[in-house]
């Protein structure tokens, strides 16, 4: 998982607002300049500019004059150029080669002594200045190619030779500032930065007794850091660990989150280094960090022990003990989105692990999982869905997921990228190969003893995972069934709607041929006379009276059929021995149609004549041929006809038909308890 960019974005973004709130108490001019400057048209803004430029270009000596006006210079531009808008026209006017120059003490006056007026303050501003400009990545490569690198990190060692004074301290940090700024998202510069030999005396300064200075060379650090393995390589040979190590347990929020950063960005897909910062001790301060107060430096750190935990079992069985279970799970209840996002990370990473799991489990980790669920942010979502898999591979965890309604929750849930829809998919079929043994045996248990809710949620569960073998045990002998009709009984519309689906779901696993996919040709196997003696005189001995029209038959073909012809010829009725039979309540096409079915033992029925014809069927006991009726009717029930097709149904007792009005309810029961 890259780590998101938006962190350094909003370091960069701290950093400038910052800059702008210590810098407004060495402003010279009214604040209200600047607004008066931004109100005249572009041409007059470029003119001074420009002026303020050539200044800049004509002033690089140690007199007082020129570094006076070098430095209200210097601040003019900086105050433009917090206004992004105003940048382009500042680069325009070739303000950058101009701050360049004066990122340099001048050279001193001669037989005069060495203190330059306004020592380190032209530079501080200048660094500031550019900056400001280096945030618009398009003027980062200008400042480098202006040879600015070079004179940023000599103003990183000016501590070396000029004390700890607070005009040392504050250059020093704008010089660390402007490196960030100009690294930023810029691999080609981050490089140029080393080969310059700005890595080390960074590195220095994190032992500075300024914060300021800590802060400003760890954010740098960081940001050089961010996928260049050469940087990262060189800022652990300098020796940077045990430092930032001992940062991660400032108090200072700020200290801590930067070298957090900095150390996310080393370990970041670097398992070597990972292995070192492991070994300098970086573990336990790092879990300290999820209980601080500072909501950026729990992201860090919690994406840091998702990363630490993909070394090996051992690194994630020691976060756990070691206590970041709990800071973890109390972060997935926070307002901050992408606190959850990355503690959802880590905890996925952590439930890789057999024990971990249990331990995320009895922590009270499943709810909150399940809940973000239901969140709008893909990342945050796949996050949470792959920590509940991991949690689901533990079979301590299976009746816990089945209890909270976790089944209904990954089945019901709208998954916002294919990934968690397929890691969802593998999260159900490993609860489905878990539900036997001693799973099994602990889901009836509780079934019989547990609160009624829990018990509903259990049935409903069980009706999608359990295995065939197990449904009567589940269903009937421990009354899982009765639980589930009961839902469709409760006042709740959701619960309802589960118990419909979850009986739906029942009923077609247990049924095992659908209506809809085949029909049986005939109940028995038998030798049909065929098609050319249907309603043919020859050698027929028997004609039927059908609206008044004669139908030629045979009565061996008959006999053969249903025990009502058998009864009708063999039997004592009056029809033995009469040559006509007369037929008053089946009409001709419903009759020739039955008719070829007894003589083929095939026949297409459509809907038209389905009902009729299923009728007659029933009458003379025709299961094959009801079947088939069946068939037809089922594929034409609808939300406005089911109630008329299930008492169709019950009157011919077509068993089929009324299983496929039962399972159309189910499946359409929110339509159908929509209606009166």
């Amino acid at each position: 998982m890259d780590q998101p960019t938006i962190s350094a974005r909003r370091s960069l973004k701290r950093k400038l607002e910052q800059e702008f709130h210590e810098d407004r108490d060495d402003r010279k001019f009214p604040a209200t300049e600047t607004e008066a400057e931004a109100d005249k048209s572009c041409q007059d803004l470029a003119r001074d500019i420009q002026a303020q430029v050539d200044i800049l270009n004509s002033s690089l000596s140690s007199l007082e004059a020129d570094r006076a006006a070098a430095k209200r210079a210097v601040h003019f531009l900086s105050q433009l150029a917090k206004n992004e808008e105003l940048v382009n026209l500042i680069v325009s006017c070739g303000a950058v080669p101009a701050l360049v120059m004066h990122l340099q003490a001048p050279p001193p006056l001669r037989g005069e002594s060495s203190l330059i007026p306004y020592e380190h303050e032209v530079e501080k501003g200048s660094a500031f200045t550019l900056g400001l400009i280096a945030v618009k990545p398009e003027h980062q490569q200008l400042i480098v190619d202006s040879g600015a690198l070079f004179h940023l990190v000599e103003l990183l060692k000016r501590h070396k030779s000029s004390g700890n004074s607070r005009a040392v301290n504050g250059v020093i940090r704008k010089a660390a500032d402007a490196i960030t700024n100009l690294a930023h998202e810029n691999n080609v510069i981050k490089t140029r930065v080393r080969i310059e030999g700005g890595i080390p005396p960074l590195v220095e300064l994190l032992e500075c007794v300024d914060v300021k200075i800590q802060r400003a060379a760890a954010g740098a650090l960081r940001t050089l850091a961010f996928k260049n393995d050469e940087n990262k390589n060189q800022i652990v040979e300098c020796n940077a660990l045990p430092t930032l190590i001992l940062m991660l347990q400032s108090e200072d929020t700020t200290i801590h989150y930067e070298a957090v950063g900095v150390i996310g960005n080393l370990v970041h897909s670097s398992p070597n280094i990972k292995k070192e910062v492991l070994l300098a001790g970086a573990l336990q301060p790092v879990i300290g960090l999820l209980s601080c107060s500072c909501s950026e430096s729990q992201r860090e750190a919690a994406l840091l022990l998702g990363q630490f935990a993909a070394a090996d079992s051992d690194c994630k069985v020691h976060i756990v003990q070691r206590g970041a279970v709990r800071p973890l799970i109390d972060m997935l209840d926070s307002p901050d989105a992408q606190l959850k996002e990355m503690s959802t990370f880590a905890l996925g990473r952590l439930a890789q692990e057999t024990h971990n799991q249990a331990g995320i489990a009895h922590n009270g980790g499943i709810m909150p999982l399940l809940k973000l669920l239901e969140s709008k942010n893909g990342s945050l979502q796949h996050n949470a869905a792959f920590a509940l898999y991991g949690l689901a591979d533990n079979e301590d965890n299976v009746a816990e997921l089945v209890k909270v309604g976790g089944v209904q929750k990954l089945q019901d849930g709208e998954f916002i990228v294919q990934a968690t829809k397929d890691c969802v998919e593998k999260t159900l079929k490993r609860l489905e190969e878990k539900i036997h043994g001693r799973v099994l045996k602990l889901l009836l248990y509780l079934m019989r003893v547990a609160e009624k809710s829990v018990q509903r949620q259990i049935a409903l569960a069980l009706a999608h995972l359990c295995a065939s073998d197990d449904r009567k045990a589940i269903f009937l002998d421990n009354h899982g069934l009765e639980l589930l009709l009961g839902l469709l009984e409760s006042g709740n519309q959701r619960q309802q709607h589960a118990g419909a689906v979850a009986l739906y779901k029942l009923a077609t696993k247990t049924t095992s041929i659908s209506l809809l996919d085949a029909a049986p040709l005939s109940p028995t196997p038998q030798v049909y006379l065929g098609e050319q003696y249907v309603n043919n005189s020859t050698l027929a001995d028997v004609t039927f009276l059908v609206e008044g029209k004669r139908f030629y038959a045979h009565r061996i073909c008959l006999l053969a059929s249903s025990d009502a012809f058998r009864a009708m010829f063999d039997g004592g009725y009056r029809e033995r021995d009469a040559k006509d039979v007369e037929i008053p309540n089946i009409r001709w096409d419903v009759f020739e149609l039955m008719m070829r079915f007894i003589y083929t033992g095939s026949v297409d029925v459509d809907i038209e004549i389905a009902q009729d014809l299923l009728k007659a069927a029933d009458q003379y006991l025709l299961e094959g041929l009801k079947r088939l009726c069946e068939c037809t009717i089922a594929q034409d029930i609808s939300v406005e006809n089911v109630s008329l097709m299930y008492e169709l149904s019950e009157g011919f007792n077509a068993r089929s038909l009324m299983e496929a009005c039962i399972l159309f309810i189910f499946e359409q029961f929110d339509k159908m308890s929509s209606k009166p």
